[in-house]
């Protein structure tokens, strides 16, 4: 389904509240505002399969230039707010968008990137304007409210979070499809998995230009449901929102799980939440103490699932299932797994691999065949690059991202484990362990830390590394743990909870005049 289908039955119905401002869109104003954009759209030449490209923050109107992108038929690249100008100009350029939406948010990078953009014809920018770009609210407004004819629903080409290397685009292979008839997977994972209906309220905390955020805003609205949007997350701001607005859906990720666990208790018993039916996590790894205690805290509510951008496979486990295989990530529901050693063997059960996917879902990275490639098994299936192992009742464990391993005097060391156990520590807010340039071995292992509190001096500093590597060694064999800690006032994380761990460990092989 999609918006306007559900204009008979309840128009007036809120299809956005932004959490912040209180800002409210109806199911009928959503779908006028979609499809005066995609008016605006089809007269700057966007026909279906053309590509629009969109870079702003959690805006209140983020969603209409979504689905009037969608109303289009055009294919929409959601880039991040916080990338630089040249990765935004490059995946801009990349994608091949002849539009360019933002907001006066990133008006200082919208005008730093005209003149590395020249394929762009159609710059437009909300809340405002500055040269180079058409004001986006005059622009819709004297378009038409009818739909366009024939229309063709769109879909997204989102970008990897180039967490190991340069984001590509990823583009699924989708046969057109008349509006009235389309339906997202999303949708049918909410309606199955979740009980989505149009009875529910959908609590999203992350930014909109994660695949998550998007597409799952996006189906929540095709199911009827209202969205409350956050403008940005806050431990204790989600806590009061999920209160206030009687949230009973809701997605977040592992790192927000941790923010709001480390919440002194009388501000976390604050808060009613006891309307949350689902609460849904992926995107990282949850670390085992973590989820135990928000299961504690919320009850058998939280759901987890692995999947990618991709869309090459959904694994998932409830909260009966994942206490009953503590860490697993969950089984597969819409594919068949694949564990494969470095002969491109499957391995036995319990022994770590690359995982694959077997699926009829077809993908290609954008402008990149030999990363196509590089995704695919012999045998047709296809991986993201992670490691992991399945136990006997075929449940998934993930070790970590084969670009993290860590070779030191030989033995491969996965660095999530050190991650997972470091982040329960109470004087750590986040971390990230990697492998450095050793002399002797290689490699060794690497933690850097944002502490609750920053050591004052050096002797402050000290203490604290020496305590977090004991800490480290009373529960993992030596060769796992750092063999040093340094701390930084915050760490490079996407704000949907992936670490950019390779910019950290970029520079710190460049300061020891290495390349990785």
């Amino acid at each position: 389904m999609f918006i306007g289908s559900h204009l008979p039955t309840f128009a007036d119905k809120p299809a956005l509240i932004m959490a912040g401002s209180g800002f409210t869109q109806t199911f009928a104003e959503l779908d006028a505002a979609a499809n005066r954009l995609s008016h605006v759209l089809r007269a700057a030449g966007i026909k279906p399969g053309d590509h629009v490209a969109i870079c702003m923050e959690n805006n209140p109107r983020y969603l209409e230039v979504l689905w009037g992108c969608h109303y289009a038929g055009a294919i929409y690249t959601a880039a991040s707010s916080r990338l630089t100008s040249e990765e935004l100009a490059y995946i801009i350029g990349d994608c091949g968008a002849t539009v360019f939406i933002t907001s006066t948010y990133k008006a200082e990078q919208a005008a730093e990137i005209l003149a590395e953009t020249p394929g762009v014809s159609l710059r437009l920018m909300l809340d405002g304007v500055i040269d180079g770009y058409d004001s986006y609210e005059e622009a819709v407004a004297s378009a038409s409210t009818m739909p366009l004819d024939n229309r063709i629903a769109g879909m997204d080409m989102l970008y990897s979070s180039g967490t190991t290397g340069r984001p590509k685009g990823v583009l699924p292979t989708i046969a057109p499809t008349p509006i009235e008839e389309w339906s997202s997977g999303v949708e049918g994972l909410l309606r199955l998995l979740f009980s989505m209906d149009e009875s529910k309220r959908y609590l999203s905390p992350a930014p909109m230009y994660h695949a998550a955020p998007l597409r799952f805003c996006m189906a929540v609205q095709s199911c009827g449901s209202t969205v409350v949007l956050m403008e940005h997350f806050d431990a204790e701001d989600y806590l009061a929102n999920v209160e206030r607005y009687e949230i009973t859906h809701s997605q977040l990720v592992p790192t927000m799980f941790v923010r709001m666990l480390k919440l002194p208790d009388d501000v976390r018993s604050r808060y009613d939440v006891s309307s949350l039916e689902v609460a849904v996590h992926a995107a990282a790894p949850c670390p085992v103490a973590v989820k135990r205690q928000m299961i504690d805290w919320w009850g058998p509510v939280i759901h987890e699932y692995y999947a990618g951008t991709e869309g090459n496979g959904f694994i998932y486990c409830n909260s009966d299932m994942w206490l009953g295989h503590p860490g697993t990530v969950g089984s597969p529901i819409n594919c068949v797994l694949h564990i494969v050693g470095e002969d491109g063997e499957e391995v036995p059960t319990g022994e770590s691999g690359t995982v694959y996917f077997e699926s009829s879902a077809v993908f290609e990275y954008h402008n990149d065949p030999e990363k196509t490639k590089g995704s695919r098994h012999p045998k047709g299936w296809s991986t993201l690059g992670d490691v992991g192992y399945l136990d006997a009742d075929g449940f998934l464990y993930l070790t970590d991202r084969k670009a993290y391993m860590i070779i030191t005097g030989g033995v491969n060391v996965y660095p999530q484990e050190a991650e997972n156990l470091l982040i329960t520590h109470q004087a750590v807010v986040d971390v990230a362990v990697f492998g450095v340039p050793n002399d002797d071995f290689g490699e060794e292992v690497k933690a850097v830390v944002q502490p609750v509190e920053m050591p004052t001096d050096a002797a402050a500093a000290g203490a604290l590394e020496r305590e977090l590597i004991r800490f480290c060694r009373e529960h993992l064999a030596d060769v796992k743990c750092p063999r040093s800690v340094d701390f930084r006032e915050e760490l490079p994380r996407h704000p949907t909870g992936k670490l950019y761990k390779r910019l950290l460990k970029d520079e710190y092989w460049a300061a020891a005049g290495r390349s990785i």
